[in-house]
């Protein structure tokens, strides 16, 4: 892309994502704000912005990855400081959006976390939120700012496209994940098929059975976020025993935790495809994963919310 001329726009990172929010200055053609983040010797993080933000449009990009509440308090410190210094608007890109999970409450006396997120990031002083595959749709109605959710499917089923697979089909490790499977089944023109499954404590999950004809086909799972990667081992399980010839995975968000690196090598999935949305360190880029980069993509949605014309169009 050109050089980008527009002195009253600026792009900051925070520590969760140094490298991709690189990718999306690269990409838009201009020069990364100048900041820095330093920590007291209690741990206290100190904000400093190092230019002038005086009538400009500020976008900042930090997912709230692990560890994901000191990312979070970086964020919130960012936004106070930016709006301390007359920015203009705030537009925070959270390319991982973390507590999405505790969504509503499922049992008594439980917190809805994701709310909590919405409304400090509101109080800060945040005037827009720009987010990758929410894990709930219903996070976006918790603002009272806009929210514009760009979507992973697209990019993870173009690398499909031209890996040339044959017999595909489409499957959602759950009946939550039914929608983003379709949009990949269609882009993909190939049919879906869901696993029922049911979840006995969090981060543990049992397959029940499968609907669809998997028969014979390469099954591709697809879900917003891998964590532990117990479904989409037990799901891989499911479909090769009920005749499934090869199964693919592939996910926005590379949570991987705990055990999720050995079970996905010891799995019988050919290959992990994820998004840079979440960095990952080397001892997690095994052989078996595959990573896209998002850049591109939320470059082109900043330049598009700066600019004031449509985001939604990127996906038509």
């Amino acid at each position: 892309m050109a050089t980008y001329n527009d002195p009253y726009f600026k792009v900051f990172t925070l520590n969760s994502n140094k490298d991709l929010a690189q990718e999306v200055v690269n990409e838009i053609g201009i020069e990364m704000g100048k900041s820095s983040i330093k920590r007291f010797s209690d741990g206290e993080v100190q904000v400093n912005i190092e230019e002038s933000i005086r009538g400009c449009d500020v976008f900042l990009i930090q997912s709230t990855s692990e560890p994901a509440n000191e990312h979070i308090m970086e964020l919130l410190i960012m936004v106070d400081a930016c709006k301390r210094a007359s920015a203009k608007t705030i537009n925070v890109v959270i390319p991982y959006y973390g507590y999405a999970r505790q969504d509503r409450k499922a049992r008594s006396r439980e917190p809805i976390t994701a709310k909590l997120m919405a409304n400090l990031l509101e109080t800060a002083g945040a005037d827009r939120v720009v987010s990758l595959d929410l894990h709930a749709t219903q996070i976006q109605g918790f603002f009272d700012i806009p929210v514009d959710q760009l979507m992973g499917a697209p990019l993870l089923s173009d690398y499909f496209k031209e890996k040339g697979l044959d017999d595909i089909v489409v499957v959602s490790p759950d009946h939550g994940g039914v929608i983003r499977a379709r949009k990949m089944a269609d882009r993909l023109h190939a049919p879906i098929a869901i696993i029922d499954k049911r979840r006995p404590e969090p981060n543990r999950s049992e397959v029940m059975n499968i609907v669809g004809n998997i028969e014979g086909k390469t099954a591709i799972i697809i879900d917003d976020m891998i964590d532990t990667a117990g479904t989409v081992s037990l799901a891989a399980d499911a479909l090769i025993e009920q005749g499934a010839k090869a199964v693919y995975a592939c996910c926005t968000h590379p949570v991987l935790s705990g055990p999720a690196m050995e079970r996905i090598q010891n799995s019988r999935i050919e290959e992990l495809i994820v998004t840079n949305s979440i960095e990952l360190p080397e001892e997690k880029k095994i052989e078996k994963l595959t990573q896209l980069s998002v850049g591109p993509l939320i470059a082109e949605a900043i330049v598009r919310v700066h600019e004031q014309t449509s985001v939604s169009t990127l996906f038509d």
